[in-house]
C-alpha cells in the first residue's frame, strides 16, 4: 500500500468517494421527471480518476456500469476542461443502447459519469435493422444549449427529456462540489493516492478469489430467440491462477435485427458474473475487472459492428450472455440455475405519452437455497413501477399484478416464480415488447426442473417474443414472466 495513506485514512476516503457516487444517484432519482428514472430507478452513477479508471460506483444497473469505462475512454479524447460536460448514447463509443443517455463531466480528480434510461429517443422498435432506425444518435460531444435543444426537440416529450437531463446535470454539479470539498479537507494528492490504492485493492481481492477457484476450462451454449429463429451464443471460460478468460468463438454472426451487442455490453455481462462468483460484496471499482479478459470474433452477435441495431442486445442478449457464462463456469464450480433470462421490455406510446418498463421474474435456485420470486434478474437492477404511479401519470390501468405461482422449476431448491403483469390501455397507442424465454425454458441444474416459459398476450391471444403493433382503447396486455430453474433433484 502507498505509505502516504494510513489504512484508516484509506477507508475514510474510500467511503467518501462511494458516498459521492451514491449521492449523485439520489439527486438524479429525486430530481428526474419521468417515472422510468424516479420510480424504476433506471440509472447509474460512478466516479473515475484522471486515467479513466472507475474508482467508485453506486449500486445501480450492472449493464450500465460495466460499459462505462469505454464511454469515459471515448470522452477523454475530447480533452475536457474542469466543469465541462459531454453527452453520448452511441453504443459503439461506450454506450449501451440509444435510450441510455450518458453524461461525463471533468472534476477535480477525474470524471463523474451518469447514465439514465430516457423513454426517448428510442421507442423500443421490435424490428429495427440499423442503429439509425432506433432513434437519435449522440456521438461524444460537449453538452451545449444548442445540443440539448436539438436532442430534446427530436423526441415526443421534449419537456420531460429536458427535465431528466437537467436532473443528470444536477448530479454532476453536486459531484464536482463534493470532490472539491473532499480535496480541500484531505488534500488532493492524498485523495488521488487513495484512489490508486482503491483500484489496486479491488484487483488484488478479485485475483485472490479467482486463485481459490479450480483451474480448468468450461464450455456452454444457449440461444436468443430472434424473430425468424434461434441464434446461438457459445462461450468457453478458462480459469488459470488469478485470471479468467472468456471467449465467444462460435457465436452466431451479427444479426439483421436488433439483438446485437457492442463488445462493451458483452464485457459488462461477463464482469457481472465474475463479481457474483468471487467477491459480490466488494466495493466495486474498475480494478475488479482487470483479471478478466473477454474476446469475441469481430462482427459476431456479441461484438457487433456499426451500424447494426442493438436495442434488444443491451437487455435481452446481455441476459443470455450471463446465463451462458454461468453455465460454462458450472462445469468447474457450483453456480445458480438459470433465472428468467429476460427483462420483458414493455413500451406503450403515442404522440402524447411514452411509457416504458421492464418486468421482473424468477431467479434460479442456488446450491444452498431457493431462488427469489418477482425480482429483476442479472443485468437489470431496477424497481417495479408502482401501480399508483402508472395510473396517475399515464392512460393505463393495472388490471392484475401478482406472482405467477408455480412457474419456478421444482427441485431440492425451487426456482423463483415469475409475475403476472396485466395492463389495460385507455386510449389508442402503440405497443412494443422485447422479451426472451418464450420458446425455451430457463434451464435447471443438477436434476432441478426448468422454469416455466414466459408468455405475452394481447386480449387473450398469445404473441411472439418480439412485437410492435397498434392497440385501441380497452385492449389488455398481459405479461406472464418466466420462472427460474430449480437446483438438484427433489
Amino acid at each position: 500500500m502507498n505509505d502516504v495513506i494510513a489504512p484508516i485514512q484509506l477507508q475514510v476516503i474510500g467511503a467518501s468517494l462511494r458516498s459521492i457516487a451514491e449521492e449523485m444517484g439520489a439527486v438524479l432519482i429525486r430530481s428526474s421527471f419521468s417515472a422510468n428514472i424516479k420510480e424504476r430507478r433506471d440509472c447509474s452513477t460512478a466516479l473515475f480518476d484522471e486515467r479513466g479508471r472507475m474508482i467508485a460506483q453506486a449500486e445501480h444497473i450492472p449493464v450500465h456500469l460495466g460499459a462505462m469505462p469505454d464511454a469515459v475512454a471515448a470522452v477523454m479524447r475530447l480533452g475536457l476542461e474542469p466543469g465541462q460536460v459531454t453527452i453520448l448514447n452511441d453504443p459503439y463509443t461506450g454506450g449501451t443502447h440509444l435510450p441510455d443517455v450518458t453524461l461525463v463531466s471533468r472534476t477535480a480528480l477525474g470524471f463523474a459519469v451518469s447514465r439514465a434510461h430516457h423513454a426517448e429517443p428510442a421507442s423500443l422498435p421490435a424490428f429495427s435493422r440499423t442503429l439509425e432506425e432506433e432513434g437519435v444518435i449522440l456521438p461524444p460531444q460537449l453538452l451545449t444549449d444548442e445540443v440539448l435543444d436539438r436532442f430534446v426537440e427530436a423526441t415526443r416529450q421534449p419537456e420531460e427529456r429536458r427535465g431528466d437531463l437537467r436532473a443528470q446535470l444536477a448530479a454532476h454539479r453536486l459531484a464536482e462540489r463534493r470532490l472539491e470539498e473532499l480535496c480541500a479537507r484531505r488534500g488532493r494528492d492524498r485523495v488521488a493516492a487513495a484512489s490508486d490504492e482503491l483500484y489496486a485493492y479491488s484487483e488484488r481481492i478479485v485475483r485472490a478469489a479467482l486463485a481459490q477457484l479450480p483451474d480448468g476450462r468450461g464450455e456452454a451454449e444457449d440461444v436468443v430467440e430472434a424473430v425468424d429463429g434461434d441464434l446461438p451464443i457459445r462461450c468457453a471460460v478458462e480459469i488459470a491462477g488469478d485470471e479468467i478468460r472468456i471467449d465467444f468463438t462460435g457465436t452466431a454472426p451479427q444479426y439483421d435485427g436488433n439483438l446485437n451487442c457492442p463488445l462493451a455490453v458483452t464485457k459488462s455481462a461477463c464482469y457481472f458474473v465474475v463479481r457474483c462468483l468471487t467477491e459480490p460484496d466488494l466495493p466495486a471499482s474498475g480494478g475488479a475487472f482487470a483479471p478478466v479478459t473477454v474476446t469475441a470474433p469481430d462482427g459476431c452477435l456479441v461484438n457487433a459492428r456499426r451500424p447494426a441495431a442493438v436495442v434488444a442486445g443491451n437487455t435481452e442478449t446481455s441476459s443470455r450472455i450471463v446465463d451462458v457464462v454461468f453455465a460454462a463456469l458450472g462445469e468447474l464450480l457450483p453456480v445458480p440455475a438459470a433465472g428468467q433470462g429476460t427483462m420483458n421490455n414493455l413500451a406503450f406510446g403515442n404522440d402524447r405519452f411514452t411509457y416504458y418498463e421492464t418486468v421482473g421474474g424468477g431467479q434460479g435456485a442456488c446450491p444452498e437455497g431457493d431462488g427469489p420470486s418477482g425480482v429483476h434478474v442479472a443485468m437489470s437492477n431496477t424497481l417495479a413501477t408502482p401501480a399508483e404511479a402508472i395510473e396517475l401519470e399515464y392512460p393505463l390501468r393495472v388490471e392484475r399484478w401478482e406472482l405467477r405461482l408455480g412457474s419456478g422449476g421444482a427441485g431440492a431448491h425451487r426456482g423463483g416464480d415469475g409475475v403476472v403483469r396485466e395492463l389495460r390501455v385507455l386510449e389508442d397507442c402503440r405497443l412494443s415488447v422485447l422479451a426472451e424465454r418464450r420458446r425455451h425454458m430457463p434451464p435447471g441444474r443438477g436434476g432441478g426442473e426448468d422454469g416455466a416459459r414466459g408468455r405475452t398476450l394481447v386480449n387473450g391471444d398469445e404473441q411472439p417474443p418480439k412485437l410492435t403493433r397498434q392497440l385501441h382503447a380497452g385492449d389488455v396486455v398481459r405479461l406472464e414472466t418466466p420462472g427460474g430453474g430449480g437446483q438438484g433433484a427433489e
